[in-house]
Order: C-alpha cells, then structure tokens, then sequence
C-alpha cells in the first residue's frame, strides 16, 4: 500500500501532491489495478491534514479513471495510466539512486545534488535529447 509523504515546501496544493504521488506509484509499477489505497481516515491519521483533502484527490483520481471508490469497501486502482513500462522505470530509478547515493557519498548536500539535476534536466530536454 501506498505510504502518502507531504512536502510543505513544494508549494504544491496538497490534494495534488497525493494524487502525484498515485500517478507516480502508477508508473512505477508499486501500485496496481485492483490495489486499495489508504482510506481517508488512515491518510489524516499519518499526515495531519483535513480529511476533505484526501477526499478531494481521490475523485480527481476517480474523474482521471485511475481509481473507483466502493462504497464500505474502499478506493481502488481500477487502471494505470498509458506511459513507460514500469520495468523501465525501475531500471532507471535503481541507476538514478546510485547516482545520488555517489553524490552523497562525494559530501553533495541535497540543494547541490537537485542543483545538478535540474541543470541536467533542462539542459537535456532544450537540446531534444529526451
């Protein structure tokens, strides 16, 4: 089951990082049709928030077709979005985490290794690399 993680900071509604975090679990294959997502009770109990929050990414999970409430059952994963293979994805996520893994090991801070990154990023998608 997914654990739901907030980042104050982000400057993301928080609805919307919860349901970003769907899609992205989605994607990598650590979340499946038919899997049940927390209730609303056990994501306010974790995270503190405002039950209508979690309610409110839920239906726009519900509206994307991702997820289906059933009533005194639940919320599930009825699809996952169309995209990369999720074996791809974590091929590239084990590569990327050793990567950051060295980062850290060379005394990089976080703000230096997202630094690099986003450099990276940017640099890669503007020469059409990506």
């Amino acid at each position: 089951m997914i654990e739901f993680q907030l980042d104050e900071t982000s400057g993301v509604a928080t609805y919307l990082q919860l349901v970003q975090q769907v899609h992205q679990a989605l994607r990598m294959g650590m979340l499946e049709p038919g899997d049940q997502l927390p209730t609303a009770q056990q994501v306010v109990a974790r995270l503190a928030i405002n039950p209508n929050t979690v309610h409110k990414a839920y239906r726009e999970l519900e509206r994307e077709g991702l997820a289906r409430a059933r009533p005194g059952l639940g919320t599930f994963i009825t699809r996952a979005p169309s995209g990369t293979d999720p074996a791809t994805q974590a091929r590239f996520l084990a590569g990327m985490t050793d990567w950051l893994r060295s980062a850290r090991s060379a005394g990089l801070g976080p703000d230096d290794i997202e630094a690099i990154y986003r450099t990276a990023f940017r640099t890669c998608f503007a020469e059409g690399v990506a």
